[in-house]
């Protein structure tokens, strides 16, 4: 799978089955060569200004499932 078919998917918490947003970036591990996390953009508007956040860090042990068209997360970890 490419960077560019992970940015396509909405990024969705499966414990609030809220969509969290889009994959802009990954973190690669420098010594294995693996994701570490993915950059979700976080869309929401008026709370991610209140936040001052826009971007959400994804580990890959929060990844439960990535299909067709969506990355389903539990940030609950």
């Amino acid at each position: 799978m490419r960077l560019s078919e992970l940015q396509n998917k909405d990024v969705v918490d499966v414990v609030s089955g809220e969509k969290i947003g889009n994959v802009v970036d990954v973190e690669i591990s420098n010594n294995t060569g693996n994701i570490m996390k993915m950059i979700v953009y976080d869309r929401k508007g008026l709370m991610s200004m209140l936040r001052g956040k826009d971007e959400v860090a994804i580990t890959w042990q929060q990844i439960k499932k990535i299909g067709t068209d969506v990355i389903l997360v539990s940030r609950n970890l």
